[in-house]
């Protein structure tokens, strides 16, 4: 199959903040790309802001993590400021796939995976279904948890304890807390829930078999679209 025609992208606006988005302006730059950068009100001295082209304030009125979660805002920069493509880092937006549908929408290249493959991956409920339903083994674990306590505790007993209260979207440990038992569930759920609301955007949450002693092993997919 042919490969489709790209857009060439001569300036692209960066999502995220600090290094991350250092690093994506070096790489962009490197390129012949122009960089555009979106700073909060608290990151108005941060090094990221001087290393782009062009830089601009983003969620004025909101705090230092919400500010840079508003797709609202970071989509009135990238039109005001002609970008092609934005490049979202990791963490903050870059696993919404509202965020990716919404750049779309203004004709704007996404430079990630596409919100039909992050609502199925970057979710880890869908992701496990996804995994079940081609047979892989996975760990038990519930659904996203309803919003009342007894009916999170019902589920949480049909699993058994020690668990692991894990945020459904993002990752990097956020909204994560060991659960031992319903007491435990009680005095963790409302905070995790804030965790990874401020993270992501997004208070899912759900309950997973807890593994003491687990060793982490990863499997990392690349793909290239631009």
């Amino acid at each position: 199959m042919p490969a489709r025609p790209q857009r060439k992208i001569v300036k692209i606006l960066v999502a995220n903040r600090s290094e991350i988005a250092i690093r994506v302006m070096r790489a962009a730059t490197e390129l012949g790309i122009r960089t555009v950068a979106i700073y909060s009100q608290e990151d108005r001295f941060a090094l990221h802001r001087f290393k782009a082209d062009e830089s601009y304030l983003v969620g004025g009125g909101k705090g230092p993590v919400e500010a840079y979660l508003s797709i609202e805002d970071v989509l009135r920069i990238a039109r005001d400021a002609k970008v092609d493509a934005i490049h979202p880092g990791y963490g903050l937006l870059s696993e919404n796939p509202d965020f990716a549908d919404a750049c779309a929408a203004e004709n704007i290249l996404f430079v990630g995976p596409t919100s039909d493959a992050m609502r199925l991956l970057g979710n880890k409920v869908s992701a496990r279904a996804l995994a079940e339903r081609a047979g892989a083994p996975v760990m038990p674990a519930t659904g996203p948890l309803p919003r009342d306590l007894a009916g999170a505790q019902a589920l949480a007993r049909e699993v058994g304890y020690p668990l692991m209260l894990k945020a459904s979207w993002g990752g990097g440990g956020r909204g994560m807390r060991v659960i031992e038992d319903e007491a435990a569930l009680a005095d963790g759920l409302d905070a995790a829930r804030r965790e990874a609301e401020a993270a992501f955007g997004n208070n899912e949450v759900y309950l997973e078999k807890l593994v003491r002693r687990a060793r982490h092993v990863e499997v990392q997919i690349f793909g290239d679209n631009h």
